[in-house]
C-alpha cells in the first residue's frame, strides 16, 4: 500500500509541476481506483467487526445499508 500511495503522490507532483502524458493520466487513474478499493475493502473489514449495544444491553452486528 505505501509503494501505491507513493507513486500516487508522485504522479500528483508530476502533474502539478509539468503535467502528465497520457500514459501517466491512465496510470494515476488505475492507481486512484486501486487505492480507493483497498481502502474500502479495509472498512468493510473493519465494521464486519463492529457492534452497536442497545439500551437493553444486546449486541447487534452492524448491517451494510441496501
Amino acid at each position: 500500500m505505501e509503494k501505491l500511495i507513493k507513486r500516487i503522490n508522485e504522479l500528483a507532483k508530476k502533474s502539478r509541476e509539468e503535467g502528465l502524458s497520457d500514459k501517466e493520466k491512465e496510470e494515476q487513474a488505475t492507481l486512484r481506483r486501486e487505492y480507493i478499493n483497498k481502502f474500502r475493502q479495509g472498512m468493510e473489514n473493519t465494521l464486519s467487526n463492529v457492534y452497536i449495544m442497545d439500551e437493553n444491553g444486546n449486541k447487534r452486528k452492524v448491517e451494510k445499508k441496501k
